[in-house]
């Protein structure tokens, strides 16, 4: 076994194959390495291994063992002689100790440079998307979930941060991976999520924009900035609006910002109970971490207007002169950003705002655009991309669920047939909490379908939102029986097809960076 150990070592090579591969690891017992897994240790190795559908950790060490080789909890294999060979289990318990003993498998700062978020709802996407994002220069954040996705499928944030650990040691990655806890708005949700091990918190105000102060008239304005909570905010209504009122504002990229007292009255009512929420919500932050680093996005995104430039002025210089250190954020940008579907909307006005967008970053000392719902908006990342000045962090994931929908289209499609009717009697419900647009009666019955013609409907938008939306009932609706009725299947089929279900999402995150890497 050692000749084998150190024979899949010496052929590894960056961009070879990884496909597993059969070792004898005792006589009688066999396994399918994953060569870019193995890791030298102090008195042998570290290695994922497959037997059948089981995928473990196994270690194989001189006796006698000390160090991570002894810790890890497992099963010993009798007869290994002079050796430990222990069998341990993919569970938390084992990623703690990998963590603690390998730098590379912590979560890690995402840092200014372009970064991606790759959301992976079934734990099962990790190794596609490193494939996928090798030698592109956006850091990889792996480990991706907002509160309401962990509600929706049920899972604890210690299982997200454990499924980027085990993608990265599979394929052998040291690159390093941020932690994003995506759509913070309690400081219960922070502490949850901080104490997992998150690094990367995105603050979520947005119950707190005003949704009508775009419509609102004089008089109304007029009362709810009154009634602001000047107390939060630090400072007063009259220096808060002299501040910005009828004041030009130089931009270090493209003219001036020139807002009127009409304008700055709005932005205030618009946004400045959600900068006070922001910045309470920092505090808190800042309090649990007390001198360690973190990083911080501030998103107001998901409302029902679009964030101006000069808006984005405001809230960015307001939230810094409360104390708020933060290294991205996520306006609403122009246009439809729909789940799941390309950008809708006209290209030229995105452009034109989104470069006004940019200066203001640059005005404001620099930090990152963030694009949520990012996933599939090809017509925009061309735009981002031709302004050599951008740096964005994009944030994926539903769109890494259809990938793995494509993979049962392709090797079950029975069961991808009972999860589109499935999806399709559930849509109108669940579509509720979703920016969608999809027309039902597009979307056809499985019935109506040839299995040939069932991948395709992951390229029709009206299918791909069905399907999208669906996922929270999907994977945690039970049977008659009371167990799981279509995830454990679900996991099965990706289990065993695992190398097409990588190629899938290879293929389909690197479309989305394929406009960055042509210069």
């Amino acid at each position: 076994m050692l000749s084998d150990l150190t024979r899949l070592l010496r052929e590894r090579k960056p961009g070879s194959t990884r496909s597993r591969q059969n070792v004898a690891l005792l006589p009688g017992l066999t396994a399918e390495i994953y060569p870019s897994s193995i890791l030298r240790m102090e008195g042998g190795f570290l290695f994922l291994a497959a037997q059948g559908e089981e995928k473990s950790l196994w270690v194989w060490a001189a006796l006698p063992a000390s160090g991570v080789a002894a810790a890890l909890e497992g099963k010993t294999v009798p007869a290994a002689g002079i050796f430990l060979l222990k069998k341990c289990p993919l569970h938390h318990v084992n990623a703690v100790l990998l963590r603690e003993a390998f730098a590379f498998l912590r979560p890690a700062a995402v840092g200014p440079g372009n970064s991606i978020g790759l959301g992976d709802r079934l734990g099962l996407a990790g190794p596609g998307q490193l494939r996928a994002v090798a030698g592109s220069g956006f850091m990889p954040v792996l480990a991706q979930q907002s509160i309401r996705e962990l509600e929706r499928t049920r899972r604890r944030p210690e299982e997200v941060l454990d499924a980027a650990l085990w993608a990265a040691l599979e394929e052998g990655y040291q690159g390093g991976f941020g932690a994003d806890a995506d759509h913070l708005k309690t400081e219960e949700d922070i502490d949850r999520m901080r104490h997992a091990g998150f690094l990367l918190f995105t603050l979520d105000p947005g119950e707190q924009v005003d949704q009508g102060a775009d419509r609102y008239d004089a008089q109304t304005l007029t009362a709810r900035f009154a009634a602001l909570p000047w107390q939060e905010l630090e400072t007063d209504p009259r220096s808060a609006l002299s501040r910005f009122a009828e004041r030009s504002i130089p931009l270090k990229l493209d003219g001036l910002l020139e807002p009127s007292r009409s304008e700055a009255l709005r932005a205030w009512v618009k946004y400045g109970a959600a900068i006070a929420r922001a910045s309470g919500l920092y505090r808190h932050l800042r309090g649990r971490f007390g001198s360690s680093p973190f990083e911080l996005e501030i998103s107001v995104d998901e409302t029902e207007s679009a964030t101006t430039p000069f808006e984005h002025y405001f809230l960015a210089s307001e939230i810094r002169r409360l104390g708020v250190s933060f290294q991205a954020l996520a306006p609403r940008f122009v246009g439809g950003f729909e789940k799941g579907v390309d950008y809708r909307g006209d290209l030229e006005a995105f452009r034109t705002a989104y470069g006004r967008h940019l200066s203001v970053c640059q005005t404001l000392g620099g930090y990152k655009l963030s694009f949520h719902s990012g996933s599939d908006k090809f017509r925009v990342y061309e735009v981002v991309a031709s302004f050599p000045e951008s740096r964005i962090h994009l944030k994926t994931a539903g769109t890494s669920y259809l990938e793995a929908l494509r993979t049962l289209a392709v090797c079950d499609p029975a069961l991808f047939r009972e999860i589109l009717d499935f999806s399709r009697r559930g849509y109108e419900e669940e579509k509720r909490s979703y920016h969608v647009s999809a027309d039902l009666r597009r979307v056809p019955r499985a019935a109506d379908l040839a299995d040939r013609e069932l991948a395709g409907l992951l390229d029709q938008d009206d299918a791909r939102q069905v399907l999208h939306v669906c996922y929270g009932r999907v994977l945690t609706t039970l049977d008659p029986a009371g167990a799981l009725r279509f995830k454990p299947r679900m996991l099965a089929c990706l289990g065993r097809n695992e190398e097409t279900h990588y190629g899938f999402l290879e293929k389909h995150i690197r479309r989305h960076l394929q406009s960055f890497l042509r210069g």
